[in-house]
């Protein structure tokens, strides 16, 4: 043998690679996949379309057709980038079933970005310490709630915005720890707040997330300049545009950014306090409770209870931060604000759970799981069970589809609409400046300027539920509905769809 030889290096060991597991994969996207099937369930039959769905949905239809960021003046009332998102898919179901309802269509295209809501609900879970039951009882106690089957199948910039901030969240407690993923938390962050101005109240929560999630000695200064650089360069996209127009300070003459801003914090009229009774804010949270009071009242229970426990903090500071901005009297509270606070409710019930029984001796922990088992099939699920029937078997709809359906078929008129129908008779070949919204004519100057003789350059008014919410305010619109008459009508009660022709000669 020679020295070569015995020198020689020996061949690499060849290890065997173990699988890489898969269970948390095929656990939350099954339990996605089951959540999405419910949601998607009579999504176009309920709930009731709304103005707001319509609005986003016309806004998103404006960007695809090169016509600006709104399909009237855009005064910066919201951010554009939800209905930017939104424009990207919303055009495929109505490509795929033309006969729908378009804000029916618009919710089909939601149901993507509902997915990566609940599976990111599913990823926190874990990257804060969850077990992957817990875990899954947090999307589960996400996505069964008739409030979610309820408010997560309308088009709202919420939701757009919040699944961009549990992206945010995600990534601040990632495991890798890598400084582009801290960079992509505040770009996912900055895209939230761009998607719903609103959400920048949970920033806090992501702050929380990164101290956590890096070391003091090392990366935490590095993370956080990662994280300010994400969220600046992405979030001042929006500034820079209205000041490249022209619009960022008020003027005359023109909108602006700083005059929305003003309108939105000084000038917009309060909804009261949630314990006033009679306020719209009361109204509103009583509106809540019918659908859902288990999740709100567990929710906020177990988001202060979850303060103390360290891992559980980022999901809780966001919980809680969204309770005081709801409790502060006076400010304005939209219907659609629950839909921030669902997620981290959700996510606090599971956390203090599982903290709990992981803290209770073998005996005790029995006697619990009992307990919440025998809560949960007593108290829960005969309260969800009749919610979510409703959100699978009811047809609210019902009216605007036949209103639509009876637009479409006549020759194109001057017309006056809310805005969930405004897209139906855009898409049915409608002049879209012969198609008003109600709510322009009197507010919007270049709209009145369409109409030389005011409201006997209407032909047709389509009254409904939106378009009669405040009688007498609108004077254009009073006029109309005083000098039109009924031709055709669908649905009851308060509910009725009205197609009235306008009477040119005054009564």
């Amino acid at each position: 043998m020679t020295v070569l030889e015995l020198v020689k290096p020996l061949p690499p060991v060849q290890r065997e690679e173990k699988p890489k597991d898969r269970t948390d994969f095929y656990l939350a996207v099954g339990l996605t996949t089951a959540v999405l099937a419910l949601l998607a369930w009579n999504i176009t039959g309920f709930p009731a379309a709304s103005d707001d769905e319509g609005t986003y949905l016309a806004q998103a239809w404006a960007v695809q057709n090169g016509k600006g960021l709104a399909h009237y003046t855009y005064w910066y009332d919201h951010p554009p980038l939800a209905w930017i998102q939104l424009a990207a898919g919303a055009w495929l179901p109505g490509l795929i079933a033309p006969s729908l309802l378009a804000v029916a269509a618009g919710r089909i295209a939601m149901l993507p970005l509902q997915a990566a809501g609940l599976l990111l609900v599913y990823v926190i879970g874990r990257r804060v310490g969850f077990p992957r039951w817990a875990a899954a009882l947090g999307l589960l106690t996400y996505g069964l709630s008739p409030l979610f089957l309820t408010m997560g199948r309308q088009i709202y910039l919420d939701s757009f915005a919040v699944v961009w901030i549990l992206a945010a969240l995600a990534l601040a407690l990632s495991p890798s720890r890598h400084l582009w993923h801290y960079a992509a938390a505040g770009a996912a962050a900055a895209v939230g707040v761009l998607s719903k101005e609103t959400i920048l109240v949970i920033l806090p929560a992501v702050l929380v997330a990164l101290w956590q999630n890096t070391a003091r000695s090392t990366t935490r200064t590095w993370a956080f300049g990662a994280f300010a650089s994400g969220l600046v360069l992405v979030g001042c996209f929006y500034p820079l545009y209205a000041l490249l127009r022209g619009e960022l300070f008020p003027g005359a003459g023109h909108v602006s950014l700083f005059g929305a801003i003003q309108f939105q914090l000084g000038s917009r009229s309060g909804s009261g306090s949630v314990f006033e009774a009679g306020s719209g804010a009361n109204s509103l949270l009583h509106s809540w409770m019918y659908y859902d009071s288990v999740l709100l009242i567990a929710g906020a229970v177990a988001t202060i209870a979850g303060l103390v426990l360290r891992r559980l903090r980022p999901v809780t500071v966001a919980g809680a931060i969204l309770i005081l901005v709801a409790l502060r009297p006076g400010g304005y509270l939209p219907a659609m604000y629950v839909v921030q606070v669902l997620p981290f409710f959700a996510l606090a019930i599971a956390g203090v759970l599982f903290h709990t029984l992981s803290r209770l001796q073998h005996g005790w922990k029995w006697s619990a799981i009992a307990l919440a088992v025998v809560l949960a099939a007593v108290v829960v699920a005969p309260r969800w069970y009749v919610g979510d029937r409703r959100a699978l078997t009811a047809n609210d709809n019902a009216a605007y589809v036949q209103a639509a359906q009876y637009l479409r078929a006549q020759p194109p008129s001057t017309v006056v609409v809310d805005d969930v129908l405004w897209l139906d008779c855009v898409n049915a070949g409608y002049p879209e400046d012969r198609v008003l919204w109600f709510y322009k004519l009197d507010l919007d100057s270049e709209v009145a300027a369409r109409l030389p003789g005011g409201w006997r350059d209407v032909d047709y008014i389509v009254s409904s539920p939106a378009l009669r919410q405040d009688p007498g305010t609108l004077p254009t619109v009073t006029a109309l509905l005083r000098n039109s008459t009924v031709i055709e009508s669908f649905g009851s009660a308060d509910g009725v769809i009205e197609i009235r022709k306008v009477d040119k000669e005054p009564s």
